[in-house]
């Protein structure tokens, strides 16, 4: 229900999928991600106390972003540093999925709805090198 895919001691991704439950509050990614991921299963008449978020300076250094797939299935490809396509796996209706490091790629396999959340403030092209992917048939890589 969840699966982590790392490559030479890097984490690549995250997936939570759509039937993973646990009560409680569960943290996925690590202390120092730029981007954290958590799941909650609260009961009803749970409170959580009103808060606001104090003004921390953070430095991000790379795009970390997250994926729900609302619809449809995708698959996606991950590629190592040197953009080479270390393993695809296939998203579903209710799958999350972290993206951590690495360079990624999408195909929709039918027509498919996601919501994307990432680190801000957005700066276009700026923020991403476009390449061409390798031949596909490589799915090396550990979960």
């Amino acid at each position: 229900m969840i699966e982590t895919y790392q490559h030479q001691n890097h984490t690549l991704a995250i997936v939570v999928r759509c039937d993973f439950r646990r009560d409680g509050i569960e943290f996925f990614t690590p202390p120092e991600f730029s981007q954290q991921l958590a799941y909650m299963n609260r009961p009803a008449g749970y409170v959580i106390a009103p808060h606001v978020h104090n003004r921390v300076p953070r430095e991000v250094q790379y795009t970390q972003e997250v994926l729900f797939v609302k619809s449809g299935r995708v698959r996606v490809d991950l590629y190592d540093e040197d953009r080479h396509i270390v393993r695809s796996l296939e998203l579903g209706r209710g799958d999350v999925i972290l993206l951590a490091s690495g360079g990624h790629g999408f195909e929709m396999l039918e027509a498919c709805e996601m919501i994307e959340v990432k680190q801000g403030p957005h700066v276009g092209e700026g923020d991403k090198t476009r390449f061409e992917p390798e031949l596909r048939g490589g799915t090396g890589g550990t979960e």
